[in-house]
């Protein structure tokens, strides 16, 4: 059976016609799959349309008070059956009083991205975090892990008040190399212990075997080449610890890990790494190449000194081995828009 398989499959014709029928039903579905998630957002939408313009209808709250959702889950679930619980009656509410349009975003997300979204109060977060949705096509995991660590909140407090507009209204934009660099990255997916119980080694060891989850941390365009990269000049031989390219900027991305502060001899070294990726390692067509220090902790005035001068595509970023404070950042950003 194999055998004939095989030799059916050597007909150039049969093959053409093959693809043709399997383009038509991978079309299908596609689209089917996109109008049933559309006609489920929009049901969920109208029932939690209903709700609160029941609540709204005169004295549902006083003859009702917190049992309504409650009861009315109770008699929709021995009517219709499951997926009516109080929750999801609840999430529906919140979903109509979120969006009073539904069209905005009923044939962009699915019912599980919406219900992280809806949990989101403040509007300029939520709406960036909609965008991203979309334009990446991130599932709910991901979606959940960005808003856990926080990336609106960090990406918004390193810039000014038009800054974080743009990020709100645009969503994340690639065009320098500044723009996929973060302050702070949150490496929690590591699992790593209090600092004095990791060495550098197993910094990098925990990155490389949580490299997807990383790859996520960093953005989007990463591509992971190798890690200890070799460097040899002068018959002295030098490693650069993770090494990348950046598919949208089209430049070699280099990172250092460092335990503790970063000290001078540190840039200079990432300076001298850049120098020979830009001389040696580039192609014609690859743009100067972008390095990266990533340390627990980050001197400032020490790196405005020390980077004095120096390839502006040198950055040194913070690490944290945890979950940010969302709420410090947030008056953060507040005090940003607000001023």
């Amino acid at each position: 059976m194999t055998n004939e398989i095989e030799e059916i499959q050597k007909n150039d014709s049969l093959n053409n016609l093959a693809d043709s029928i399997v383009h038509i039903v991978t079309e299908v579905r596609s689209t089917t799959s996109k109008y049933i998630n559309t006609k489920l957002v929009t049901t969920y939408w109208s029932i939690g349309k209903h709700i609160v313009e029941f609540e709204q209808g005169g004295d549902a709250k006083s003859k009702y008070g917190t049992s309504l959702l409650t009861n009315l889950a109770k008699i929709l679930t021995a009517r219709i059956g499951s997926g009516f619980s109080r929750p999801n009656l609840n999430n529906m509410r919140k979903f109509y009083l979120t969006y009073p349009i539904c069209q905005t975003i009923s044939d962009k997300l699915n019912w599980s991205q919406i219900c992280e979204l809806i949990t989101i109060d403040d509007n300029l977060e939520r709406s960036f975090y909609e965008k991203e949705c979309v334009k990446e096509n991130w599932n709910v995991r991901t979606l959940r892990r960005q808003m856990d660590s926080g990336l609106f909140l960090r990406l918004a407090v390193s810039k000014d008040k038009e800054g974080i507009l743009a990020l709100v209204q645009k969503g994340i934009e690639i065009q320098t190399p500044a723009d996929i660099v973060k302050d702070t990255y949150t490496l929690e997916f590591l699992g790593l212990p209090d600092i004095n119980r990791y060495s550098e080694g197993d910094l990098e060891q925990r990155i490389v075997d949580n490299l997807q989850s990383f790859l996520l941390e960093l953005g989007k365009g990463f591509a992971f080449i190798r890690r200890q990269y070799p460097i040899t000049i002068n018959n002295v031989h030098y490693y650069v610890d993770l090494v990348f390219y950046h598919r949208i900027l089209k430049c070699f991305v280099l990172i250092d890990l460092k335990k503790n502060s970063v000290k001078h001899e540190d840039i200079g070294q990432m300076n001298m790494y850049l120098g020979y990726f830009a001389k040696e390692e580039n192609m014609s067509n690859d743009n100067p190449p972008i390095g990266i220090i990533l340390s627990r902790n980050k001197d400032e005035l020490l790196v405005e000194y020390a980077t004095y001068g120096m390839d502006s595509n040198l950055f040194v970023s913070k690490y944290e081995l945890y979950l940010p404070n969302r709420e410090e950042l947030r008056r953060l950003i507040n005090r940003i828009i607000n001023n």
